[in-house]
């Protein structure tokens, strides 16, 4: 099977913002990952997350991985 740079994986980030009344800039204040990189993470276009953002990221909206990123059934 060819690699394929296109993934099924969606960020939830929006909804998790929206849900903790927190804007994505104070997400990157907190986490101290720039704006730029967790708009593209939010927009589903980041091919890759270090593992330290994503336990950065989780750990200020109070969630886990499995409600950051979620595979739509339809994947």
């Amino acid at each position: 099977m060819p690699a394929d740079d296109s993934s099924n994986v969606h960020c939830r980030l929006d909804e998790l913002l929206e849900a903790r009344g927190m804007t994505l800039t104070e997400l990157s204040r907190q986490v101290g990952v720039s704006l730029v990189n967790l708009s593209v993470l939010k927009n589903d276009r980041a091919k890759a997350i270090r593992f330290s953002t994503l336990t950065a990221i989780c750990n200020a909206l109070d969630c886990e991985v499995g409600d950051l990123l979620v595979i739509p059934p339809h994947a």
